[in-house]
């Protein structure tokens, strides 16, 4: 059994670097999970995995942890006249996860876990609702200490400005966080680090000179040639091969520039035009040099477009592959049954995402999480079908095993069960019709056989009452308890049971005449038997 450990470390030291990099702390718990608003997972990854003890330290400090230190320590005195406890900061350990408590009673029974004043965060405190992104902290916190409540404080170190509310453990999230730290290591022992950039600026655009005309009834002065020249160059100089963020964001600022250099051709063509109309090569040249500056614009913004399609396809693709062969691995070593939850929303996933980086993460982090519910209903459907193993000799009676496995394991033990329950008296009530049959002959006769006349079975059942209750047993549930025979409505009515009554096209039959069934099929049954052999 893993081992609860009490560190002695130093806030700041090398030690105290060492161990966050090395263990999976409860303030990056939310950043695993992907419920973070301050640091994607893959940012977590990424540091986890290049940064020194040093820079991980600094990078978490900096981009997880709030600046609530200072007032921290002026919280903690009016937490603990609150519960008449005294609270000292801890470090603990659990396995590879840890949680550095803001405070800790000598019982380990409470712990005091405090974010600086927040008017928003406050707000929500005081209405007994923790946003989802601080449970995670406050989980693992308990997980690893074995504390029984947080005290979870938002304040500003004075009573004025405090709010707090009380946690209490949560096997299912601690079940969630165990199963997010687990793929998330299998992730970190896998991880090629990608360079991870904010969006790029645009390179700056060369300026086309300004198109200078004068005429009067002919053009006395232009710069015309030498404008062409420039803008021609440019355009032939605009990239379109489109792959990093970098070549899009330029393209983008192209596609502003040449638009904009269409407008002040316009308005340079205007010009000349108030002053004639009759420069024909003047007013050629320009529209030549404005429809090859749109074209190039209309082609640049919709390859634009269509490359960031191609790229989030690509992107949404490798992570739906990822997802899809972890679930058919785990499909595999199950063998007879197969996992059943539904698949991630890749593309809702990666809807708004600007950034080549944000739409990686987002898409990553969708994977992961896919991965840890795979692994989940892979877990439950291992345990149930070791219950199942038990009852391998009536498989026969299972062929929906698939469907039923997925019901919740309380339903589907009790399934198992029933039906095979059902199929031992159904067995013993066709042993016992067979025992009170007289004994058929069925040895070969060498020369004649003498015709047996038909023989009705015997059934001894007590004499029963007429039901008066409300009939409740539908015929589909008749069927699934004698699976895998299949009855119909009309075949029961040929052995001499009728419906009582009907639930829109359901017909329902009442409890007591299940037995009747039992009995009508077997000495059906029987009939047919001494027939075949008469």
């Amino acid at each position: 059994m893993t081992e609860r450990i009490i560190h002695n470390l130093v806030q700041g030291s090398d030690e105290w670097a060492q161990f966050r990099l090395e263990h999976f702390g409860a303030s990056e718990a939310a950043a695993m999970l992907g419920l973070s608003t301050k640091v994607k997972r893959n940012e977590l990854l990424h540091m986890k995995h290049v940064g020194t003890p040093r820079e991980f330290s600094d990078w978490v400090q900096k981009n997880i942890l709030d600046h609530g230190h200072e007032v921290e320590a002026l919280a903690r005195p009016i937490v603990e006249g609150i519960i008449g406890d005294d609270l000292y900061p801890v470090t603990c350990s659990l396995g590879r996860l840890s949680a550095s408590c803001d405070g800790l009673t000598m019982a380990e029974d409470v712990a005091f876990e405090h974010k600086q004043w927040n008017a928003g965060l406050a707000e929500a405190v005081r209405a007994g609702e923790l946003p989802e992104e601080y449970w995670p902290q406050c989980q693992q916190v308990m997980l690893v200490t074995g504390a029984k409540k947080v005290i979870f404080v938002v304040s500003d170190g004075t009573p004025d400005n405090m709010e707090r509310i009380e946690i209490e453990p949560d096997e299912a999230w601690f079940e969630r966080l165990r199963a997010g730290w687990d793929q998330f290591a299998k992730d970190l022992a896998g991880y090629e680090p990608v360079e991870i950039v904010e969006k790029p600026q645009a390179d700056a655009i060369m300026a086309l000179p300004a198109l200078a005309v004068q005429i009067r009834g002919e053009v006395l002065a232009s710069n015309l040639p030498t404008f062409r020249a420039a803008a021609e160059h440019f355009i032939a100089s605009i990239k379109t091969d489109l792959e990093s963020d970098e070549d899009f964001a330029n393209a983008e600022a192209t596609v502003k520039f040449c638009e904009n250099a269409e407008k002040d051709l316009e308005v340079a063509k205007n010009a000349a035009l108030a002053q004639t109309s009759s420069i024909d090569e003047l007013m050629r040249t320009v529209d030549h040099i404005k429809a090859q500056l749109r074209e190039k614009r209309l082609s640049l913004d919709k390859l634009v477009t269509k490359r960031k399609e191609e790229i989030k396809g690509a992107i949404i693709v490798d992570g739906r592959k990822a997802y899809t062969d972890h679930v058919a691995a785990l499909n595999a070593e199950l063998k007879t049954v197969q996992i059943a939850i539904p698949a991630p929303d890749f593309v809702a996933a990666a809807k708004n995402k600007r950034t080549l980086a944000s739409l990686h993460d987002a898409i990553d982090t969708a994977v992961a999480t896919g991965k840890i519910a795979a692994d989940a209903a892979a877990r439950d459907l291992r345990e149930k079908l070791a219950w199942f193993a038990q009852h391998d000799g009536y498989a026969f009676l299972f062929r929906d095993l698939q469907a039923l496995i997925q019901k919740p394991t309380e339903d589907f033990e009790l399934a198992v069960t029933a039906r095979i329950e059902q199929h031992t008296q159904a067995e013993a009530l066709k042993d016992a019709a067979t025992a009170a049959a007289p004994t058929s002959v069925t040895a070969t006769v060498r020369h004649t056989v003498t015709p047996q006349p038909d023989i009705t079975i015997p059934w001894d059942m007590a004499p029963r009452s007429t039901p008066t209750g409300t009939p409740t047993l539908r015929l589909g549930q008749i069927n699934e308890r004698l699976a895998p025979i299949s009855l119909t409505a009309d075949g029961l009515a040929s052995l001499g049971i009728t419906h009582a009554a009907t639930d829109k096209a359901a017909k329902l039959y009442h409890e007591s005449d299940f037995e009747l069934v039992c009995a009508a099929l077997i000495g059906h049954v029987q009939a047919a038997l001494q027939k075949q052999a008469a």
